[in-house]
């Protein structure tokens, strides 16, 4: 299968060049950025040096539609709803990183996003990537909008609590923590090392634009509509994203018991791991890695299920998940391309 990406020049974009490389079913076809055009991409990323040495083009449509039969999209929010319709008009698949497509209300993503919406049509017809849970419906899909890397880590560790039953949708408490490659390569004040060394600080309290979609999902799997308590801080790492939930208990229960229903839920999901009793995962355990490692304990004394979950911010919660998209759409093994070992320590 021929791909190609647009917004090749951020990390999301030069990670999905790396997976891509080891893909033995995609080609990749076409690289596209507007501020990096002429460019070779190794001279944006020296690391690539001798192992892509292709030239980052000017976006023409027309031009990449003739090369490739589907499209990443590694663009900030608001540029993909405007170039998408036009690649479905000739018949070519689309992946969207950003944020364009993930909410079915569009007054929603104008209100969180800041951008204005891209067409209700669209919005309905695109499909959320998340494998584990909606894989029945991104199969045949010509539109997956994937999932942010805060919403993939929270809503792995909630959906078989959700799911089931176990816990109650409208109490929920989501503690996020990420590195700084989430920001993207682009410099600014707070994520330069002066300001991120030895140091960690709360952002966006109660206003990133990943509460509606997480909420979004929570709805659709529990079938109640509530507001979440999510707040987000910036730690001085680079890759990497732990959510740490905590819910009230429905249920009379043990973590024993609780361990043995996610181990069930997930036992078809190569990429979902779940910890022994008694353990917790760390984020330097899923480095360069596709994996979601989730670990669970019933505090007893609270009545409460404490989640943790952790991803790879820019695998598993980018490229990586947007190329087990691309399996999942081709009836293809989902670790295909993707069986890499964390990078450890």
């Amino acid at each position: 299968m021929n791909v190609g990406i647009i917004g090749a020049n951020g990390y999301s974009g030069v990670e999905l060049i790396r997976l891509l490389q080891q893909h033995p079913y995609a080609q990749l076809r076409y690289l596209a950025s507007h501020s990096s055009s002429g460019k070779l991409i190794c001279e944006q990323y020296p690391h690539l040096q001798r192992i892509v040495d292709d030239r980052i083009e000017e976006l023409d449509i027309n031009e990449a539609a003739s090369k490739i039969d589907l499209m990443f999209f590694a663009t900030p929010s608001g540029i993909s709803k405007d170039l998408i319709p036009a690649f479905l008009e000739k018949g070519i698949t689309c992946i969207d990183l950003s944020g364009d497509f993930r909410l079915k209300d569009g007054a929603l993503y104008e209100k969180w996003y800041k951008h204005t919406q891209a067409s209700n049509e669209n919005l309905q017809k695109a499909t959320y990537g998340l494998p584990e849970i909606f894989r029945e419906e991104i199969v045949g899909s010509t539109l997956i909008a994937n999932p942010g890397c805060y919403p993939t880590a929270t809503l792995l560790g909630l959906a078989p609590a959700l799911e089931n039953g176990w816990i109650y949708p409208t109490n929920i408490v989501v503690d996020g923590k990420s590195g700084v490659s989430g920001a993207g390569r682009k410099a600014s004040l707070g994520t330069h090392y002066g300001e991120i060394n030895e140091n960690m600080k709360a952002y966006k309290l109660g206003s990133h634009q990943h509460i509606p979609e997480i909420e979004q999902i929570i709805s659709v799997l529990s079938g109640i509509q509530h507001p979440i308590t999510f707040s987000t801080h910036l730690v001085p790492m680079t890759r990497g994203i732990m959510c740490t939930m905590y819910a009230d208990l429905k249920v009379e229960t043990t973590t024993e018991e609780l361990l043995k229903q996610y181990e069930e839920y997930y036992q078809n999901n190569f990429f979902v791991r779940i910890r022994p009793l008694d353990t917790w995962p760390a984020t330097k355990e899923v480095l360069g890695s596709n994996y979601c490692d989730i670990g669970i304990k019933v505090e007893e004394r609270t009545k409460k299920l404490i989640i943790v979950s952790v991803i790879d911010n820019v695998v598993k919660g980018a490229a990586g998940q947007a190329v087990q998209n691309l399996n999942v759409l081709n009836g293809w093994p989902d670790e295909t391309g993707l069986t890499f070992t964390p990078v450890y320590p």
